[in-house]
């Protein structure tokens, strides 16, 4: 069995699922060497009071966003759950000390579904999603990710979905700044990191990073990178996937670790 990617993949706004640009190219082309059995998805979109894995056989497509075009709440990722993986994976955090509750009716949020649109536009994989505790931090995160990464051995591929940078006051203000300042420096603080395998310096982002409080006012959107990271481990080879930025302050970077 071919042992999988770990993925942090920069989702954007929902309209990525329609308007693909450069990163849904480098996605796809990503999805064409790969065929994992399952992928594991972890989203900001998807927060509970503790941890929650999808358990459902046919997970519905879920719009959990609003004033956007109506074709977007015309799309659908018919993809196949995968109940006896949510049950392993229960089984196996469960005997760490860190309980997971299945959950049968939750479905797949745009954090998961849009970038697989790109990754495997046939929906032939099944995916499951495990969710992020509202208490999570990064320390959490990165042992949510280590958690996980026995399962790239089993053909599963882990994909921490969120963004590199999100500032979304600042575009909803409508005045953001030139797309070569304060995001831009985050990003090339942040490609660095990675490529380092700095755990140390990923974890105390709000100090290492430049800008790092105003690249990310909140953490939810940072800490996916931190789940895929240590999925991956310090020996994994790290291709960047520069996706460019959306709306000046949005960042599409990626990466794959493999």
């Amino acid at each position: 069995m071919t042992r999988q990617p770990a993925l942090f993949v920069s989702h954007g706004a929902p309209t990525f699922a329609v308007e693909p640009g450069r990163a849904g190219g480098l996605l796809r082309a990503v999805g064409e060497r790969w065929r994992p059995q399952a992928v594991v998805v972890v989203s900001p979109h998807w927060v509970t009071r503790d941890l929650a894995v999808t358990a459902a056989a046919h997970p519905r497509t879920i719009h959990d966003f609003g004033g956007f075009p109506p074709a977007l709440y015309e799309l659908r990722y018919p993809a196949p759950g995968a109940p006896a993986l949510a049950r392993a994976i229960a089984e196996r955090f469960a005997a760490a000390g860190m309980p997971v509750r299945e959950d049968a009716d939750r479905g797949l949020d745009h954090g998961a579904w849009v970038p697989l649109m790109h990754l495997f536009p046939d929906a032939g994989i099944p995916v499951l999603q495990l969710s992020m505790p509202v208490a999570l931090d990064p320390r959490g995160a990165w042992r949510l990710g280590e958690m996980l990464a026995p399962l790239r051995a089993e053909g599963v591929m882990i994909v921490g979905s969120g963004s590199l940078t999100h500032n979304l006051g600042e575009v909803f203000s409508g005045s953001v700044p030139a797309p070569d300042g304060y995001a831009r420096a985050f990003v090339e603080w942040a490609r660095q990191a990675v490529l380092r395998h700095d755990r140390e310096a990923l974890l105390d982002y709000l100090r290492a990073a430049p800008h790092g409080r105003r690249a990310h006012p909140t953490a939810d959107h940072y800490l996916p990178l931190l789940v895929a990271a240590a999925a991956a481990g310090e020996d994994a080879a790290v291709e960047v996937l520069d996706g460019g930025m959306t709306f000046s302050v949005l960042s599409m970077e990626s990466y794959v670790f493999a």
